[in-house]
């Protein structure tokens, strides 16, 4: 560079790529001939600064990328397509002056390289990015090339080669930006690589493998992965997670970062694309993994409208999660060895760490090795498995430390004594010894180069810090004001952070910023990473970026992070869901409390519905905490609502429908609606209750909760509002033995019904509301004497195509398999609960799974599998809930009846009646007065007994009683028939018929029924 400092040269190029952009986003007709003409001089123009040729580059595909998005749009506007061609050059160049007419100097570049760059320019196709070889040795490795072979170019002696640059390449993390500055020598753990190696060789051969890297921080875990990789990746598939410090705030921070790279998905796609690439990958891995694709996309935030996966229990969510993953790895392993490797898990987050301990368990017989690495402080289960070898990293040796040493500073004769108060000082720790080198460097104690250093002072006036940290923190009070300001605002940002955000959180301008970060990373606290489309920074050790964080004071740390955090909102517009506990974690320490509030409830969210449960409830309870710093008003009563709400669904899930912590989440909730009028929001916090007090068992509360839930519906007067009131006091009704009312309810509940709007229904209930009513609808159907209607009923109920998730279809089964068991349609009840019970079990949805074992399991008794039914029958009550257990209860005691188990069905009996009395849910009291009689008489029958006959038919008068009072006509003909049978085994057989005929002939449907058929053959008797 002739003339000109090299800042100031940059401060050419830099305005003027930004300006060229500028122009490809107005996508201007102009642009393509100036693209053509002259951008070829702008890149051309050669900078005196190491990372100029990736710079540009990176600015030369970035511009090819935006300019094949408006091609078609300037078609349009101009009749002829974008075109970009663009020829690179690096080398020196003249930069010439122009002074103009307003005393402004600009510079013009002249000589070699830019005539150099002009021919390759021509020499491009429209479109592409060529390049020569000059610029090739300069970026060999950040980037895809395809040699064009060598060109006669015009004031060039010899044939050049030519490259046309394809794409971003492989060079991407720290240590290879590091690598391809000069790594420092890699010594003392040839025995550690050599293990690794045996345990990869071993994975290839079907022994999958576990290895842990355990050391201190700064003992070189990652360098050792780094030198492992170079030897091992070549004929394997490397899938890499890193942990960082706030990562533990993340759900499946790493897993998300791995899977994207797997699925090749970048920031820029959208959600088709993304899915797309998903289903494509998947399905070409195998078409039968097609099943675990709802469990990925919910990983990756990618939306599924047709999941059943909310509905599912949330344990089992999270495992078949963990198990979908599993899969997708353990059948890429098929093809080819995979390394899975996983940095830092001291830092793991909670469901990242449930991944890996279910893939721990799978790995044995695989061609997996999976590679991890962490401090001390972590804690794992793996240790016993005989497939996993614990490396813990030592201090280097003292030959190997000196090895290092004698790398680092060089031979010269002045360096012995300070050599030796290295070592002792420095403990052996890699890192460690770096700094210090540093350190003394950039004091003046060391002169020269790095293996070539002597020494300027002695020895004994050298203060070396004791602990790494302490050495940092002096090196960080060295740097200059502006750099050590810059490190403290980068320290607040991350571990790692793009260009751009740092402009935006820094400011400064864009040439003081380029000149700051440049001496940070000469002098080693930073690396740059090349990164498409633009470059990313990051701290050069994790401890680097701790003691900068700590040495920030508390005032400025709350301004850096708010600004921080307003420049992501910026930044990351168009994909801010990916970035929501991060700007939680941001907007929370600057205290900012509107914005950490608002991105801590989409950050609970986010984890609702990647069924990170526990994270849920971990974002919304801070949320609550922070909400507590609010001054009292209208909008904290709101917000608090909303948490509220929102930390019940998360509670309901991990703790169970009827735990006490959901009771006490949803009390107050109601408490706040007392406050505010947001009668949606009431309306579902009743919803809620009455289906916590139902879960419970509490009948008589479930239904007064309904009611009131119905007078707020309709003050809302929403047709959705009112339909799942209506449902609520129908179930509520049904539950206490007010038959009539039920029917009346869930009748209206149906009318208000529009198959339009069930996205909306079942995005706030989890359930299809027509589905509910119609299902509900058959029990008080049936119940008030007309089985036939009950039959049509049920079979309304069966979704639509569009309605037909898992959840909806598990409902409309259960129901319909009751509805065939209280016609005594064996068959059929068998069928309908073990399609119910096989997708409870497939899908993890435990409500309906007790009671599917329950109703199978009678009619396995019924069809002669007494023994087999009854144990099925118990399991199911062991693992079930209050909801609907006085019925469940009738089954077990009629399948004891039928065994000739008297008194195991009256203890039953005895049990489920007490339940009736606590609970007040009458809906089945009468069948159990009638069963009760009649294991009474069985008793006695056996000789087994006690009762006497005047306490056997007073059961049965007690069950008629209260299914008249009911209106409940079937229930009565039941009742009536077995008191006429004893009536006519005692020789009253006119008492008998004239009891028993009335309430058979009331009934004007049903007759092939079993109770009516039975009624009929007893009448005729």
């Amino acid at each position: 560079i002739e003339g000109l400092d090299p800042e100031d040269a940059r401060a050419i190029i830099d305005p003027a790529l930004q300006l060229m952009m500028d122009a490809v986003h107005r996508y201007d007709g102009y642009v393509a001939q100036a693209l053509g003409d002259g951008i070829f001089a702008l890149f051309g123009a050669p900078i005196a600064h190491e990372d100029h040729p990736q710079r540009a580059l990176y600015a030369a595909l970035r511009m090819q990328d935006e300019m094949r998005g408006y091609s078609d749009q300037v078609r349009l506007k101009h009749g002829v397509p974008l075109q970009m061609r663009v020829g690179i050059n690096t080398g020196e160049v003249v930069v010439r002056s122009i002074r103009k007419d307003d005393l402004h100097t600009d510079y013009v570049p002249v000589g070699h390289s830019t005539n150099l760059a002009a021919r390759m320019e021509q020499m491009a196709t429209p479109g592409s990015i060529v390049i020569s070889e000059y610029t090739r040795k300069l970026t060999e490795g950040y980037f895809d090339l395809k040699a064009l072979g060598a060109a006669e170019i015009k004031g060039v002696d010899e044939p050049l080669n030519v490259y046309e640059v394809t794409g971003a390449g492989p060079l991407r993390t720290r240590l290879q930006v590091s690598a391809r500055r000069g790594l420092t020598r890699f010594v003392g753990r040839q025995s550690e690589l050599e293990q690794m190696q045996q345990a990869v060789e071993q994975a290839k051969a079907g022994h999958g493998q576990i290895v842990g890297v355990m050391g201190e921080a700064g003992l070189g875990k990652s360098r050792l992965f780094y030198e492992f990789k170079l030897t091992s990746r070549s004929d394997c598939l490397l899938l890499e997670a890193f942990s960082v410090s706030s990562g533990k705030a993340s759900t499946y921070l790493p897993l998300i970062e791995l899977l994207k790279d797997y699925f090749q998905i970048e920031p820029q796609d959208e959600e088709r694309a993304r899915r797309q690439k998903v289903i494509g990958q998947v399905l070409e891995l195998d078409r039968s993994l097609e099943e675990i694709l709802p469990y990925l996309f919910a990983v990756l935030g990618i939306e599924d409208p047709g999941s059943s996966l909310q509905q599912m229990d949330a344990q089992i969510r999270r495992q078949r999660t963990f198990e979908a993953l599993k899969q997708l790895f353990l059948r890429e392993s098929l093809n080819q060895p995979v390394l899975l490797v996983f940095e830092d898990l001291h830092w793991i987050d909670t469901e990242t760490q449930g991944f890996l301990d279910t893939m721990a368990e799978s790995v044995a017989s695989t061609q997996v090795l999976l590679l991890v690495n962490y401090r001390p402080e972590y804690r794992h289960e793996w240790g016993q498995k005989t497939y996993y070898t614990q490396l813990r990293l030592a201090p280097l040796g003292k030959d190997e430390a000196e090895e290092l040493l004698t790398f680092l500073l060089g031979s010269d004769p002045s360096l012995t004594s300070l050599k030796q108060l290295i070592l002792d000082r420095t403990d052996g720790t890699p890192f460690f010894m770096e700094e210090v080198v540093q350190t003394l460097a950039e004091e003046g104690a060391l002169v020269g180069e790095r293996g070539g250093y002597r020494l300027e002072t002695t020895p004994t006036e050298l203060h070396i810090s004791p602990t790494v940290q302490g050495v940092l923190a002096a090196r960080i009070d060295r740097l200059t004001a502006e750099e050590k300001e810059l490190l403290q605002q980068l320290s607040v940002i991350g571990r790692q952070f793009p260009v751009s955000l740092v402009k935006q959180v820094v400011p400064w301008s864009e040439d003081e910023l380029y000149r700051v970060l440049s001496s940070l990373q000469a002098k080693e606290f930073l690396y740059e990473q090349p990164a498409f489309p633009e470059s990313d920074y990051l701290f050069k050790h994790a401890l680097t970026q701790e003691v900068a964080y700590g040495t920030v004071l508390q005032e400025q740390r709350k301004a850096l992070h708010e600004r921080t955090a307003q420049a992501m909102e910026v930044r990351y517009q168009t994909n801010l869901e990916d970035r929501y506990s991060e700007l939680a974690h941001h907007f929370q320490r600057s205290e900012n409390t509107e914005k950490a509030l608002a991105y801590l409830q989409l950050a609970g969210q986010q984890a609702l519905q990647r069924s990170a449960h526990d994270e849920a409830i971990r974002f919304f309870t801070e949320a609550l905490s922070v909400l507590e710093t609010v001054p009292a008003s209208p909008e904290r009563v709101q917000q608090e609502l909303t948490l509220q709400v929102l930390l019940g669904a998360a509670l309901a899930v991990t703790k169970g429908y009827a735990a006490p912590e959901v009771e006490r989440m949803l009390l107050r909730a109601q408490e706040l609606c007392q406050d505010v009028e947001d009668l949606p929001q009431h309306s579902a916090v009743l919803l809620g209750l009455h289906r916590f007090y139902a879960v419970r068992g509490e009948c008589q509360k479930a239904r007064e909760i309904a009611e009131h839930h119905l007078r707020v519906a309709q003050r809302l007067q929403s047709p959705t509002f009112l339909q799942a009131a209506h449902i609520t006091c129908g179930a509520g009704a049904l539950w206490i033995g007010d038959v009539l009312a039920a029917r009346t309810h869930l009748e209206e509940a149906t009318a208000l019904y529009d198959p339009q709007q069930h996205d909306g229904q079942m995005a706030l209930y989890g359930d299809d509301l027509g589905i509910i009513s119609n299902s509900f609808t058959p029990l008080a159907e049936w119940a008030l004497g007309y089985p036939a209607q009950a039959i049509a009923t049920i079979q309304q109920a069966k979704p639509t195509q569009m309605l037909a998730s898992p959840y909806n279809l598990t409902w409309t089964f259960f129901f319909a398999a009751i509805v065939h068991q209280h016609r005594g349609e064996v068959p059929a009840a068998w069928e309908r609960a073990g399609a119910a019970l096989a997708l409870c079990q497939e899908h993890g949805f435990p409500f309906y799974l007790a009671g599917s074992m329950i109703v199978q399991g009678w009619a396995l008794v019924e069809q002669g599998g007494e023994e087999e039914g009854v144990a099925q029958m118990r399991e199911g009550l062991a693992a079930g809930s209050e909801f609907l257990r006085p019925y469940l209860l009738t089954l077990l005691a009629e399948a004891y009846r039928k065994m000739g188990k008297t008194e195991k069905g009256l203890l039953v009996v005895e049990e489920a009646l007490a339940r009736v009395q606590r609970s007040h849910g009458r809906q089945h009291e009468a069948e159990l007065y009638r069963l009760k009689g009649d294991l009474l008489l069985g008793a006695r029958e056996q000789g087994v007994g006690v009762g006497e006959p005047e306490e056997v038919e007073a059961c049965f008068q007690k069950a008629i009683e209260i299914a008249r009072q009911q209106e409940a006509k079937s229930w009565e003909l039941r009742a009536a028939t077995s008191l006429a049978r004893l009536w006519q085994q005692q020789g009253k057989t006119t008492e008998a018929h004239d009891l028993l005929a009335p309430v058979y002939n009331w009934f004007t449907e049903g007759f092939d029924t079993k109770d009516l058929q039975d009624a009929k053959a007893l009448l005729d008797e």
